[in-house]
């Protein structure tokens, strides 16, 4: 077996996953449980036990678990943000744990931030998906990042995830969004809508009343708010963006919806594994700081 370098640990709100890392980038162990911030009432204790699993291993925490809601907040590091500043930007609340900082946007007109994102993109550079142009990380809270000089130069957060959570758990829609959305054409006829269309809200009431009156299954009006949902976000997202090309940093499944989406609003796409996204980032951090302290 190779021999583990350290542990990196994405820590979010409401999961975590944990990953042995060699040196050479093999992923040596895995595991994923529930224990996201808002579930940890202990935070030392859970600090603890990470500690015994990793051994002598170093222990680099990225996500939430920095934030102010989290174990120990690792302050932002301001945007435009490269890789050597995050790295720099380290907190080390006990030896051999580190806890990665997210970025900070301080325009006035438009303030945003990021945590456990800024990883991921680090890594999809990492494993040559990404030079200069944008990303987008969909999500709970979706990124859109726009790169320069290999940096996180801007970037603008779309909280889709939460809305259809939100509007699954407690609204009108709950019934309807019991099904699971297709990657079909009631899908598309939503994104197409959206992308072209400001009036989101009063288009997600219209699914009910398309199911109401007949007009459409409550299956196939899942697809189109999936739709609607998604193809706001990437007419958000893309903004005023002449990027040809979208680098997607998430799930494959997530992707796939997003890619069909940017394909409507003629952009190609490349998509990158989330997971692998963020090994290929820790690993990158992690070397990052040691050639900052070398120099």
């Amino acid at each position: 077996m190779m021999h583990p370098e350290f542990m990196a640990v994405d820590w979010g709100t409401t999961h975590r996953r944990r990953f042995t890392i060699a040196a050479d980038g093999t992923v040596v162990a895995r595991d994923s449980d529930d224990r996201g911030i808002l579930a940890v009432s202990d935070f030392p204790a859970e600090i603890a036990a990470l500690r015994a699993a990793a051994g002598d291993m170093p222990l680099l925490l990225a996500g939430m678990v920095g934030s102010n809601r989290g174990w120990v907040e690792a302050p932002y590091v301001e945007a435009p943000a490269s890789l050597a500043a995050l790295a720099a930007a380290l907190v080390s609340p006990l030896p051999g744990v580190q806890i990665v900082p997210g970025v900070v946007q301080r325009d006035p007109a438009r303030p945003d931030i990021m945590r456990g994102e800024e990883v991921q993109l680090f890594g999809a550079q990492a494993l040559g998906q990404l030079g200069n142009g944008l990303a987008c990380h969909p999500g709970t809270h979706s990124k859109w990042i726009e790169v320069e000089d290999g940096g996180i130069a801007r970037f603008r957060t779309v909280m889709t995830g939460d809305l259809l959570a939100a509007l699954k758990a407690r609204s009108i829609l709950s019934d309807i969004l019991a099904h699971d959305p297709g990657l079909d054409d009631d899908f598309i006829a939503g994104v197409d809508h959206a992308l072209d269309a400001s009036d989101l809200t009063a288009e997600l009431f219209g699914a009910r009343a398309r199911v109401v009156t007949g007009q459409m299954s409550a299956a196939a009006a899942a697809s189109r708010i999936s739709g609607l949902l998604i193809g706001s976000d990437v007419r958000t997202g893309l903004g005023r963006s002449r990027a040809d090309v979208v680098t997607l940093v998430g799930s494959p499944g997530l992707n796939a919806r997003f890619a069909l989406a940017l394909a409507r609003a003629g952009r190609e796409s490349i998509s990158v594994d989330g997971e692998t996204a963020f090994i290929a980032g820790a690993r990158a951090i992690m070397a990052a700081q040691t050639a900052g302290a070398r120099a």
